[in-house]
């Protein structure tokens, strides 16, 4: 890697960054950088990729051109942030909505800087041979997860990632979809592509669906104005009702949040619409039909969020431009999920939170003086992280950079 691509690294505009042709097509690698052909986890191989990671190859411009044509849903719908009802609407019917101008100019300027200044500790750690970037564990190439890539498998450390718990575009839209502001942040991460990653992602979901309708979870159906019909001679909701309850009382939602325009061509995310509400697995790469491959949000713009069903289908496609597509996230949880999720948000992060992002993170936060294990430690490799969280412990070291930074 020239260094200086490192230093002017950009989430947003054309960059130097990507199209490293020494990195062989679908090509994953365990937690040691080893090439790992077993179990694939997230780099389950794209059959129909093109043959080399090469701008101008002839597999690339012909994969280019038909998305042009094609790529994108046909008349998505994009509510504006005030379009609190419509935005929930869409959500429940869909599994996913988004929604333009969460983030205003200042905010969308610090996750854009936050995101870069991640992105830079994942790239400049030494690459084999004659490689440009090491691949992240489990992943297929030019693929990262500012989470699964931290240390901490989260980014609460970071004030660009607290910063965006609660914001005014986006909690009033929340407590509609939860039918309360008593949800929970549960976490914080986020996807990137470089441009360059040919390969499609396959089609996956976040979280799988219990079907148990807890009484917490009837609550939150009851408070989003379900009507609730019981069985006959009891108490228990009937089948009709437990199934609009699960379909519209999701335990996780995600948010998204835009660092660029998506383009037909730079790595738009795809959503299959009404996929939260199916109980089959989604398709192998080998069997996905064509239109689920360019049902994408083309045409979602900077700063927008796409607001979604952790239990909808959905993949990267691929980014044949010259600009990194950057979708850091925060992860939100119904308030029915209970008290028990990890904590990796420091406490001087939390103090620096409004009141109602405070409460938001009330069961993340670290005790004062532990900072979380791993916290600011970025690497591609599952066991250098292992060793950064083994090594830091509970000891309150904060650390920013990568393991030899």
């Amino acid at each position: 890697m020239v260094p200086d691509e490192l230093e002017t690294l950009e989430v947003h505009g054309d960059t130097a960054v990507g199209w490293d042709e020494h990195t062989p097509i679908n090509e994953t690698v365990d937690d040691e950088g080893k090439p790992f052909p077993g179990r694939p986890g997230f780099g389950v191989p794209d059959p129909r990729a093109p043959a080399a990671r090469v701008y101008d190859h002839p597999d690339v411009e012909k994969l280019r051109a038909h998305l042009r044509a094609n790529n994108g849903i046909r008349g998505l719908e994009i509510c504006d942030p005030d379009e609190v009802e419509r935005a929930a609407r869409i959500f429940r019917r869909d599994g996913f909505v988004v929604v333009r101008d969460l983030l205003d100019a200042e905010h969308l300027e610090l996750f854009r800087q936050g995101s870069a200044r991640a992105l830079r500790q994942l790239l400049e750690v030494p690459a084999p041979g004659k490689r440009k970037y090491v691949t992240e564990s489990g992943r297929l190439p030019h693929r990262y997860s500012y989470g699964t890539a931290s240390a901490s498998r989260q980014m609460l450390h970071e004030e660009e990632w607290a910063a965006m718990v609660d914001l005014p575009t986006t909690s009033p839209i929340l407590a509609e979809i939860f039918g309360s502001k008593d949800y929970l942040v549960l976490g914080a991460g986020g996807d990137l592509c470089l441009p360059g990653a040919v390969e499609y992602q396959h089609l996956h979901v976040d979280v799988g669906e219990s079907n148990q309708v807890s009484a917490g979870r009837l609550q939150a159906a009851k408070d989003i104005g379900i009507e609730i019909q019981t069985v006959e001679g009891s108490d228990e909701p009937d089948l009709a009702t437990r199934r609009r309850i699960v379909d519209f009382c999701p335990a996780v939602v995600t948010i998204n949040f835009a660092m660029c325009d998506l383009t037909w061509e730079n790595g738009p995310i795809r959503q299959i619409i009404g996929s939260h509400a199916w109980q089959m697995r989604p398709p192998p790469p080998a069997d996905e039909p064509e239109w689920m491959r360019l049902s994408t949000l083309v045409g979602a713009p900077a700063g927008a969020g796409v607001i979604r069903d952790n239990r909808a289908w959905h993949g990267a496609t691929p980014n044949l431009s010259r600009e990194i597509r950057s979708l850091p996230n925060v992860e939100y949880g119904a308030p029915w999920l209970g008290s028990k999720h990890k904590q990796t948000m420091p406490h001087d992060i939390w103090e620096t939170l409004t009141p109602h992002g405070k409460h938001l993170c009330r069961h993340i936060k670290a005790d004062p003086g532990v900072w979380p294990p791993g916290a600011g430690v970025m690497h591609p490799l599952g066991g250098e992280r292992r060793a950064a969280a083994k090594r830091m412990g509970g000891t309150g070291e904060r650390r920013h950079g990568s393991p030899g930074g």
